[in-house]
Parts: structure tokens; sequence; C-alpha cells
């Protein structure tokens, strides 16, 4: 076991981490990013952690000399003071800050956090992160008055990070003389081609919000033409309407009202009957014909020579003039058949694209490279090359690729290159919903952006967005800028939420701008010069295949390198740099191996980088004994000790998918300056590790936190592999060295435990209105996951998350299904309130044992849902 002398001597985070309070707080800040970190929202990157986990680490990994540390305006000091001038003798309003530093361990984790919402600074600190990406991190350690340095081999990932911090040093006047130039250059043009007739009242104009396509194939045997619907369905209805939906009728192409799209529903204009729920288009990208119902794979018509062609099929409208007059809501805004009229400005549009050659050069005309999503692979099964998409051009429309390139040229006219820049961001994020990867959420009335699944999704439907914007919408570039906007506001006056009895407190503005001291490279982290020795290396590294970066970031690219080239030689080639991104990619011949390789060469780097006393702090994704052990392996071979780790709920769903614990490990090691120790037998070290362990979890018990199973387990690994770090490679068992992945594995047999589906299902009735996420969190890292209480008829998880009780009918058909002998405890219970009706009385005699766990099942069950029935159960 690690001596106390060492353990006093370790930083905070090494010791300790409030996870509860950190992921309620990151939790509310997954929701609503655009107010917690408008910095961050700026520009579109992938995977990146929560600004409120960031500040978190930078808070337990800076704050280590007392000496160092000051409060810019803490309640009670007056003027700024050195927090190392505290005692326990002063008044309860000012700090000891040493004696907080060090009581932080497992058992009381959350002693620094109420200075989490101050404006900490720690002096003559130094941070680098070698894979920047978006730049949260280095944002989060500047706030602490660190000076930054950050690096990434994406020129995307450079030029948006860099944008962040300038944004303090920008004028935002400036700014909006900018936009208003812009705006007196193209606005009209742009919003003349995104118009449509008012439907209420013939004087008026409306904007168009969303005109929305679909694809056609002909028949292969009877050469009809097909539009590929899914399904008929436009839009759900909206206010007085909101249990209906709105439909498209395939026959007269009118839209209109119904009760249900599971049923016949008749078009209100023509008569025509259908089902709106059924398509031409079915599982498996095959389309039917409605004349001769012949089946036929989309992409084989397309390998044999057809090309999609498109219509317009519906048009969302808002008419701000009918809203002026005081109009109903439902009148102003909604949904409406395209017109003549609405056919010719998008064909006007396409004329003057194919016109106006000096335009040309404002829009990428390059082919799109192979790479592992955008072709079929072991990452991504979308081949956008099969649906015949070629240049970046062909992910845009006619109107889409005039619209963009007018705007894009009028933003190049601005003089002033900081400015320019600024405004070529807004218009590279907006990009997002300006093509024909954005779909039409029929359900949320709303468009989504492309790339929202880290991939290109090729649609036989889309939603083509206006450009410049309305009043309603999203994603159009008057919204984004103005999100750019508030980001420059907040780093001008910056600010901080947080959490006091779980009501949200949002701080007065800090003395410190976000900016300070920072230098950022573009390169591979393994060749750049850097000299300085860092205290703390913070950062999120790739993780094996998830997030392929170049392949994404090309999207943004090829645009923004057409106002770029001639000022930053890395956005000069065609594409951004792939051969020497550290990730698992089969389009480079990269596997897991290599990618294992690769990290551990990266962690080398960062070990000559990082003082002898300094802290490597990063997160990772959980994953199984493989993916561990490579971690660990690349960590101890470059002479780092893994000393902790935490589960943190935290942004990954755009990750990991929807069905995924939305989870992620805080990882913490530290450099070694001598080899690993002696030699050491599994036996002996299975003993430490369990000792280790088990005083993790005694700690953590005691505190008054309140992790899941499966975060104390993971924890408790954390403890394990710190045993583990000191022995690296010298491990043996029967006569055998063991290697890193079997040590895992056995370390995650040893923390795991078991734990039931009827645990899970107790946990969540002690939590007030539990919900979709709290299911994953306690499933986290058990050997349960959600699908297994589901089955159980334990949650439902349809369009609304409920926990069942026993008279719910998806409950009693389990019960009903399962045989006597495979019911547990709770089934058991369950099935005996049911039998006893609504009374809780048992009339009929019992088949089941009665044994004190039912009993005290029972008296929990009653206590948990108020149903006193379960507490007649078992009195004779």
């Amino acid at each position: 076991m690690t001596d106390p002398a060492e353990e006093s001597e370790r930083r905070p985070i090494e010791r300790g981490f409030p996870i509860s309070e950190v992921s309620a707080l990151a939790e509310r800040e997954g929701r609503a990013k655009l107010h917690y970190r408008p910095l961050t929202t700026m520009h579109k990157w992938w995977a990146r952690q929560l600004g409120s986990v960031f500040r978190a680490i930078c808070l337990y990994t800076l704050l280590d000399d007392p000496t160092r540390v000051s409060i810019r305006d803490y309640p009670g000091n007056g003027d700024d003071a050195s927090l190392s001038e505290f005692t326990d003798g002063n008044e309860d309003d000012e700090l000891d800050i040493g004696a907080l530093i060090d009581s932080v361990d497992l058992e009381t984790p959350a002693e620094l956090w109420e200075l989490y919402p101050q404006d900490v600074q720690v002096a003559d600190s130094t941070v680098l992160d070698p894979f920047m990406g978006g730049g949260t991190s280095l944002l989060e350690a500047g706030r602490f008055g660190a000076s930054v340095t950050g690096v990434d081999l994406n020129p995307v990932a450079w030029f948006v990070t860099k944008k962040e911090f300038e944004a303090a040093e920008i004028d935002p006047d400036e700014l909006e003389d900018a936009f208003e130039q812009v705006e007196a250059d193209v606005s009209d043009e742009l919003t003349e081609l995104y118009q449509t007739d008012c439907p209420h009242d013939g004087s008026h104009v409306a904007d168009v919000v969303y005109a929305l396509w679909v694809r056609s194939l002909d028949c292969v045997s009877c050469d009809e033409t097909i539009p590929l619907f899914k399904d008929y369905r436009v839009a759900k209805g909206r206010y007085e309407d909101s249990d209906r939906d709105h439909v498209l009728c395939p026959d007269c192409g009118g839209i209109f009202l119904t009760d249900d799209i599971s049923t016949e529903s008749v078009c209100s204009d023509c008569g025509y009957e259908f089902v709106p729920a059924n398509g031409p288009v079915s599982q498996g990208g095959m389309y039917g014909c409605p004349s001769c119902g012949l089946k036929y794979p989309i992409v084989d018509a397309i390998a044999e020579g057809q090309s999609y062609k498109e219509e317009l099929y519906a048009i969302e409208y808002y008419c701000t003039d009918c809203e002026d007059e005081g109009a109903e809501r439902s009148t102003y805004k909604g949904y409406t058949s395209p017109s003549e009229g609405d056919v010719k400005r998008y064909e006007d549009a396409a004329k003057q694209w194919a016109e106006n050659d000096d335009l040309s050069e404002y829009s990428p005309d390059g082919e799109i490279p192979d790479g592992s999503i955008t072709a079929a692979s072991s990452i991504s099964g979308n081949d956008i090359f099969q649906h015949g998409y070629e240049t970046w051009r062909d992910m845009f429309n006619d109107r889409q690729l005039y619209c963009l390139s007018t705007l894009l040229r009028s933003i190049d006219e601005i003089d002033d290159p900081d400015v320019r820049e600024f405004l070529l961001l807004a218009f590279s994020d907006s990009l997002l919903f300006q093509n024909n990867f954005a779909r039409y959420n029929s359900a949320g009335s709303k468009i989504e952006g492309a790339l929202g699944r880290n991939s290109y999704t090729p649609r036989t439907s889309y939603a083509e967005n206006n450009v410049w914007g309305t009043r309603a919408g999203r994603g159009t570039f008057t919204t984004t800028w103005q999100k750019l906007l508030d980001a420059v506001d907040f780093a001008h006056d910056p600010t901080e939420r947080y959490l006091e009895n779980e009501e949200l407190h949002e701080t007065e503005s800090f003395e410190e701008l976000i900016s300070g001291e920072y230098t950022l490279l573009q390169g591979d982290m393994r060749d750049v010069s850097l000299e300085e020795e860092y205290d703390a290396v913070i950062t999120d590294p790739p993780y094996y295949d998830n997030v392929v970066y170049s392949e994404v970031s090309d999207f943004f690219y090829v645009w923004q390198r057409l106002l770029l080239s001639d000022s930053y030689d890395c956005f000069e080639p065609e594409t951004t740099p792939r051969s020497d991104s550290i990730v698992s990619n089969p389009a480079t011949g990269k596997d897991g191996a290599t990618f294992e390789d690769e990290l551990g060469t990266a962690f080398g780097r960062i070990r000559e980088l990082l003082a002898d006393d300094g802290i490597l702090v990063f997160t990772y994704r959980n994953g199984d004994a493989d993916a561990w052990g490579g971690l660990v392996d690349a960590l101890c071979s470059e002479q780092f000790e893994l000393t902790a780790m935490y589960p943190i709920a935290a942004n990954a769903s755009e990750l990991f998918g929807d069905n995924k614990p939305n989870v992620t490990v805080i990882v913490v090691a530290r450099p070694v300056t001598s080899p690993q120790g002696e030699p050491i037998s599994w036996s002996a070290l299975r003993r430490k590790a369990h000792r280790s362990a088990k005083r993790a979890r005694e700690q953590i018990e005691e505190s008054d936190q309140s992790p899941s199973e499966g975060e104390i387990s993971l924890m408790e690994l954390g403890r394990c592999l710190r045993e583990y770090s000191q022995h690296h490679g010298q491990v043996h068992r029967r006569r055998e060295t063991m290697d890193t992945v079997e040590v895992v594995a056995e370390f995650q047999n040893l923390v795991s435990g078991e734990i039931t589906p009827d645990e899970i299902y107790l946990s969540l009735l002690e939590i007030d209105a539990p919900s979709r996420r709290d299911l994953q969190r306690l499933c986290y890292s058990t050997n349960v996951s959600p699908d297994d209480l589901q089955r159980r008829g334990l949650v439902t998880d349809g369009d609304t998350f409920d926990i069942a009780t026993w008279a719910d009918e998806s409950r009693q058909a389990y019960l009903a299904s399962t045989a006597d002998t495979d019911l547990t405890p709770l089934d058991q219970v369950h099935l005996l309130r049911q039998k006893s009706g609504t009374t809780g009385e048992l009339r009929d005699q019992r088949n089941m044992d009665t044994t004190d766990e039912l009993v005290e099942l029972a008296t929990e069950l009653a206590r948990l849902t108020n149903d006193d029935g379960y507490r007649g159960l078992f009195h004779e």
C-alpha cells in the first residue's frame, strides 16, 4: 500500500475528486453549453469535454502550493490576498488553502470545491495540451492565470482555438461594423432567394425557414419515377395541433393534418387514401415501385448509371408581417406546398450560380478523398461515393452554392484580417446546416446538422436552410454570428455558473479576461519544438477510432482554406493531414495496435516536456481490458505511474451513441524518475491491490458523495493500477510474466463485484424523478446494461422514460413468461403483489417460500413506492 507520507505529497487530484459535484454541474452544462461556455460553442469541434469538467480538473491539479494561490475579490478579503496568509484562526469567510489542499482525499474530496466559482489565480504555472482540439483545456487553465501552450496537427482545430483566445482581444464594435458591411452587401439578395407567398395573406411575403427536398430514382423495371420517402410525415403538429401530424399527400402533393400516421388517412385536397407511415423506401436501402411492386437497392440503381433527381416537396414558412399584425402563431409559422414561384426562385439562383464564373473561387471544387468514413469501412458503413458524391460541391445544391459563395466573397472583402477571420469562423460553423446531409427532424420541427454521428450520412430527403436567416430557424449565418458575438462578450466579461443546494447560480464577472499568456502551435506534438518544462499536461487525447478528425474536419477545411491559404502554410494543402494523425484508421492502414504504439510515443514526448514533479491529467473513455491494458502499457513504458481514475458524467453522447453510458474517465499519472520496483508475484500484487481498493471503497462510502456501484469500481480499479504501475512488466504467475491486459482483466474482476438488475431498479426508486441518464450511470461499469432492465419490464424507454411498477403491462408480461426457477426476489415480490390485487391481501395459496429476504424487500418497496399493498403480502 502507498506510504501515507508519500500520499500527502501528491496533488489533490491524485487523492480525491468531487465526482458528484462535477457530474451534477457537467450534466447541466451538457444541456445548455451556449450559456455555460459560449467560447467553446463558437465553432463545431468533435468530442469536446465540457468546460466545467476541465475547470474542476485545473482546480484540483494546479492548486498544490498555497504560496502561489490568490483569489480576486474573495468575500471578506478586501483586496486580492494570498491564501497562504490565512490560518485556522481566521473568520469563517477566510480560507486556509494549505489545510484545504492537504485535506482532499476520497473521503473528503470536495474540500476545494468552494473555490470552483471563485476567480482563483495560480502564479507561475505552465500547462501544455499536446492534443488541444477545440482548446477547452487551455481556456480553462488560462482562467487560473496559467501560461498555456497548445498543439494540434489539425489546422481547423488550431484555427478555431486561435479565434477563441483572440476573442478577448478583438473590439466588438469592429465586429459589428464588419457584419453591417456584409449585411449591406448581400443580405437583401440572399433573403429574396428564400421568400415565399404567405398562405394566409396574398399581400404578404413570408420567409422560407426550411425548404424540404426529396430525391427520386426511376424504377428499373417500369421507369416510373419514385420519390424516395421513408414515410410521408412532414412534421409534428404545433400549438393547438400538437397531438396531430402534418403529412404529404403522395398523389397531389398537398399538406394536411392527420390524427395517426400509422392508419389510413384521406387527403383533404384530393381525397386520396394512404397510410402516411408507409413510404417507398424500406430498411436496408431498398426502394419499392408502387406501380409494378419491384423492390431494388438504391445504391445498385446508382451504380447502374442513374443519378438522383430532386424535388422540392414542402416549405416551412415564417411570415413576419402576420406576426407584426398580431396573428396567431399557427398563422405566421407553418407548412405549405411549394408554388411555381418557389421553384422559380430556386431555378433563378441555380442559373446565377452557373453563369457567375467569378464565384467559383469561393467554393471548394476538389475531389472528396477516399477515407474510413467517406467509404464503407469498419468505422462507417456510409459509402458516399455509392450515392454519387464525387466532389465537395456535390454536398450542396446550386442555390446553396450560389448563396454561400456570394456570402464568402463579401466576407473576403473585409480589410482587417482578424475581423475577417471571425466572420469566416461564423460562416464555417453555419455550413453544418447548409448542405444536403442536413435532415429535417419532423418530431422536433427543426433542422439537424451534418456530421452529428461523426460521419457523412447520405440522405434521400434533406432540409435546405435559409442561408442568411430569418426570425426562426437554427444554423443560419445570422444566428451563428450572434452565437459568436455572445462568445466574444463572454471572453471580455467572463462569469462562472455553479450549483448551491441544487440551485443554479451565476457569479459576478471575473477580473481576468479569457486570454492571458498562450502559445498555439499547428503540427505533430511528437515533432514540434517545445523547450519548456511544464507543471502540468492537461489534455483529451484521441481514443482509437472514435473520431477520425482529419476526415470530418475536411468538411470545414476545404472552405476555410479559400480565405486562409495565403496567410497560413497549414492551409495550403488540399485536405488536412492524415498519415500523421494518432488514430486507428483503416483508410491509412492503422489498426488498434498502431494507435497504441503511437500514443505511447506521444506519452514519451510528454514525459520529456513535463517537470519531474509535474503531473499528467487526461480524459479517456472507459473500455475493456484490452483498451485499458494498452493505455497502461503506453504510460508505464514511458516512465509514468498511473495514480488515480475518476468517472464523470460528460458530453459523450456524440461519441458513443444514445444507448451508451454518457460517462468519461479522468486519468491521472505522474512521472517516475526511477524504473518500476522489484518483481512481484501475482498473488502478492493482488493482495496489495485488494487492500488499496478496499481502503478506497471505505473512504468513498464514508464520504458525502453518492457514486454508483460502477463508479466506485472504476475508482477502485484506478487504485489497483496505481499498485501495478510500480511493478509494470514484472508480475509473475506460475513462473510466467503476466502481460498488462491479463493484469487489468484480473483487476476488473476483482473490483467489479456482482450487481443485479434488481439492485439497479431499487437504486432508481431512491432517486427523485429518475431519468434515462440515471439508469445509464447506475449501470456504468457493471455487468448490467439498461437493456437488461427494459427486457425485464422494470423500465419503459420509449418516447418517455419511466420506472415500471408491478401493475405495468410490460412488467406483467415478463413475469408471466418467466419460469418460476428463473424468478429473482424482486420478480417474486412483484408477482405476489400482482396476485394480491389492489388491496395487497393475498387470498390464494402462495407457491413461493417466505424468506427474510422477500419480507425485507417487500418492506423496502413499500417505503420507496408508498404502495402499502406490499406491507400485507407476508402478514398471516
